[in-house]
């Protein structure tokens, strides 16, 4: 949970740093790699980190600018963009966030629960999704960036 403003811009600004690294190299031809098939594939993915921002932006009680569609966009592009622009409203609204704000509760389907908290889950689950991207990354034969900790590849240069 997060209980100052400072710790979320800084925890922020670097897993949507993280999560944009993942995104860009996705290319419009890879958007269907699944780790198997019937299962979720890399653009599904993407595109779900992405509108999920949404989801929990609506919690705290402030919207993100409207989608053109909900729909995956065909182009792996668009889904960075579109990440891209989210994460920096975000970033924008924390910028006006008090501390105080922080630990005011927000419903979240009938349970109470600060809005640290919320912000927490909103990173947990970009960071969750974002594991499962770098694995099709890796299947799809793309270039796999070290968002954590260097990959393989980049420990081997």
């Amino acid at each position: 949970m997060y209980r100052t403003k400072q710790d979320f811009i800084t925890d922020w600004e670097t897993s949507s740093r993280g999560t944009l690294d993942v995104l860009r190299p996705v290319t419009d031809e890879a958007l269907g790699q699944a780790i198997v098939p019937g299962h979720n594939s890399l653009g599904w993915i993407g595109w779900h980190v992405t509108t999920a921002l949404g989801y929990f932006t609506n919690l705290l009680g402030f919207r993100l600018s409207a989608l053109k569609s909900l729909t995956q966009p065909n182009e792996a592009a668009t889904i960075a963009d579109q990440y891209e622009r989210y994460a920096g409203e975000i970033l924008r609204a924390a910028e006006q966030f008090t501390d105080d704000y922080l630990l005011e509760e927000v419903d979240v389907h009938g349970t109470m629960k600060p809005r640290g908290a919320v912000l927490r889950m909103m990173m947990d689950h970009q960071t969750h999704h974002r594991g499962q991207m770098t694995v099709l990354l890796r299947q799809a034969g793309l270039p796999v960036p070290g968002v954590m900790v260097p990959t393989k590849e980049q420990m081997t240069k």
